[in-house]
């Protein structure tokens, strides 16, 4: 046993130590990623011990969460200037995608309110 937890912290070291290295844009964009995430985890806790009346609502507020996250981690990717197949994508049109892309996402959402 005390192997398997000399294994674990020398993971979690190596870990923080390459994530310390990583730039504070893509920190900054983690966090928003974690944010949605919550957010969708916080309504379905919520959902499962109140109930899902508005069942619409429900789904519209998920779905908004993890579609938001999504674009979120896309737009990481495109930002990363450790990734290369994006190498010519400046950060300003990868932005821009992401506004344009959540602006189509909640005019789905607030569609499927109804």
């Amino acid at each position: 046993m005390p192997r398997a937890t000399s294994d674990a912290k020398l993971l979690i070291q190596s870990l923080h130590k390459a994530y310390a290295a990583t730039p504070t844009n893509l920190k900054i964009i983690d966090l928003y990623v974690i944010c949605a995430v919550a957010a969708a985890l916080i309504q379905v806790a919520y959902m499962g011990l109140v109930g899902s009346f508005p069942f619409n609502s429900f789904l519209s507020g998920v779905l908004s969460c993890i579609g938001t996250a999504v674009l979120a981690v896309c737009l990481r990717i495109q930002v990363n200037k450790d990734n290369k197949e994006f190498k010519d994508l400046p950060p300003e049109r990868a932005f821009a995608d992401f506004v344009l892309c959540n602006l189509v996402l909640h005019l789905v959402i607030m569609n499927f309110l109804g």
